[in-house]
C-alpha cells in the first residue's frame, strides 16, 4: 500500500504541472491573438513543451502581445537636456 500511496502523490504533482502548462499556454495564445483553444489544446497535448511553443509562436500585429511589442519598440527620443537647450531669455 505504501508504493501505490507515493505513486500517487507524483502523479497529483505531475498532473498540477500538467493543468498549469495548459492555461499559460492558453493565455500566452490568447494574448498572441490566436484565441484561447489553440493554445489549450498544444498545452493538453505538448505539456511543458507548449509554453516554449507558444513563446516561439509570432504574434498577430492586432493582438495585445503585438501592440506591447510596438510600444516597447517606439521609444522617444532623447530630449535635450534644459539646461544644454535653447534659452527664452532675451539677451
Amino acid at each position: 500500500m505504501i508504493v501505490i500511496a507515493v505513486i500517487g502523490a507524483n502523479a497529483l504533482f505531475l498532473l498540477y504541472a500538467w493543468l498549469a502548462s495548459s492555461i499559460i499556454a492558453s493565455y500566452l495564445s490568447d494574448k498572441k491573438g490566436y484565441g484561447e483553444k489553440p493554445g489549450l489544446a498544444t498545452g493538453l497535448l505538448l505539456s511543458v513543451v507548449a509554453i516554449v511553443v507558444w513563446l516561439v509562436v509570432p504574434s498577430k500585429a492586432d493582438s495585445d502581445w503585438g501592440r506591447r511589442k510596438a510600444k516597447r519598440q517606439q521609444t522617444p527620443a532623447d530630449p535635450v537636456p534644459a539646461e544644454k537647450g535653447p534659452s527664452l531669455k532675451k539677451q
